[in-house]
Formats: C-alpha cells, sequence, structure tokens
C-alpha cells in the first residue's frame, strides 16, 4: 500500500513538475519573441536589472525666472537648471518614484488631497545630447545612459537595497 502511494506521489510530482518547467520554456520563448523579459520568466527584479535600451531624458528650464541681472548668466543658469531636471528625469526611469498621498475627509467631504512623490538615486556616465531653445524663453536639455550604466545603476541599488533590508530587520 506504501509503495502505491510513492509510485502515485512521484507520478504526480513528475507531472507537476513537467507543467512548470514547460509554462518557463513557454514564457522564455515570449520574453524572447518581443525582446523583454517578462513577469514569469524570473520576475520584475531580474528584468528591471537585464532591460537593454538607452534610457533618454529632457529637462527644462525657463530663461526669464533665473535670477541674475546679467541676461548671459540667466541664459547660463538655465542651461544647467534643465539638465538637473533631466537628471531628475533619468534617475525616476532608473530607479522609479516613490508617491505618498494624503487625502483628509469631514463630513464624506474631501477637505484636502495632497500628492508628494519622491526620487532618490544616484546617476553616473550620462552623455550630453542636445541643448535646445523651445520657443524664445525656454531651455531643453537631452542627456542619455548607456545600457551598460543603466545595468550598473541598478544593480548597485538592488544590492545596497538588499543589505540595508537585511539591516533593519
Amino acid at each position: 500500500m506504501k509503495t502505491k502511494r510513492k509510485v502515485l506521489f512521484a507520478a504526480v510530482f513528475l507531472v507537476a513538475s513537467n507543467i512548470m518547467l514547460t509554462s518557463t520554456v513557454f514564457a522564455d520563448r515570449a520574453s524572447q519573441k518581443n525582446g523583454r523579459p517578462t513577469a514569469s520568466s524570473g520576475g520584475s527584479v531580474r528584468a528591471m536589472v537585464e532591460d537593454q535600451y538607452t534610457m533618454t531624458a529632457t529637462g527644462y528650464a525657463v530663461i526669464a525666472v533665473q535670477r541674475h541681472s546679467n541676461p548671459a548668466q540667466q541664459r547660463l543658469m538655465a542651461i544647467r537648471a534643465g539638465k538637473m531636471d533631466a537628471y531628475r528625469s533619468l534617475a525616476a526611469q532608473v530607479y522609479g518614484q516613490h508617491v505618498n498621498s494624503t487625502t483628509t475627509l469631514g463630513d464624506l467631504i474631501v477637505g484636502s488631497d495632497v500628492f508628494r512623490a519622491r526620487i532618490e538615486g544616484v546617476i553616473y556616465g550620462a552623455e550630453l545630447i542636445s541643448i535646445e531653445t523651445v520657443g524664445d524663453d525656454t531651455y531643453a536639455v537631452t542627456l542619455s545612459l548607456n545600457p551598460r550604466v543603466v545595468n550598473d545603476l541598478r544593480k548597485l541599488y538592488l544590492k545596497y537595497s538588499n543589505q540595508f533590508a537585511r539591516k533593519t530587520s
């Protein structure tokens, strides 16, 4: 009787293993077809680390709002502000954005609705693609990140965030 149970258990285990293996193979084939890993082919963390595309970001800054009396200095400050905005956008693409929302209700009426977004991270190796004027009073600064640098940044982020999580738990 025990032998029959063991054989039955082994048969069920083999069928289940075969189903899991088959679904993984199909998921891997699907990810190869569109060029991007899917969640079922290794999870979102692996997909995040293995994405292979150049990231670009454009930052904008208005010249007239820069606090300086010299127009040439205002233009330089606007270019720098646009570059910082582009870096912020790259950080959001690489690391994501932390969004916090608070809604206050009183007598079933919305009293206030507050949204906050926070981006935190390190960006290195960004390449300046272009500095262009938009209209008469705005600069657009475009930066790009090589896929290799993006992967390095994400791997470092995952490594240190995991170490921090282990220390706090």
